[in-house]
């Protein structure tokens, strides 16, 4: 069964932090990376961060390295995102998902800028920082 369910979402305040959730069914956590991607309103679906299942590799969006951390707990199969120093540009729908690098296009380094790399797609949770 394929599932991915996104949790942790809310407001707050600009500088603060927030940390988001995403458990995975079995079969979806045996894909090779997660990612997270967020949607602001009126803007297309943005890469923010990858983690390679096996192995732990993680990947950033320039504009949240340094802030944000990816990380997995595999007793768990569960991908976090630790979210700090927030600011109204993060607000959006954060979306996890599961993908596998199928072409070179879909490497670590790219794969954040190409959303076809992802089969499943969890159904998104909200976040918004308010100056």
């Amino acid at each position: 069964q394929v599932q991915l369910v996104e949790s942790g979402g809310g407001s707050v305040q600009a500088g603060g932090s927030l940390r988001l959730s995403c458990a995975a069914s079995e079969y979806t956590y045996n894909s090779r990376y997660m990612g997270w991607f967020r949607q602001a309103p009126g803007k297309g679906r943005e890469g923010v961060a990858l983690i390679y299942i096996s192995g732990g590799m993680t990947s950033y969006a320039d504009s949240v390295k340094g802030r944000f951390t990816i990380s997995q707990d595999n007793t768990k199969r569960t991908v976090y995102l630790q979210m700090n120093t927030l600011n109204a540009e993060d607000t959006g729908v954060y979306y996890c998902a599961a993908g596998d690098p199928k072409t070179w296009l879909c490497r670590s380094d790219l794969a954040l800028k190409n959303p076809a790399c992802f089969d499943y797609w969890g159904q998104g949770t909200q976040v918004t920082v308010s100056s």
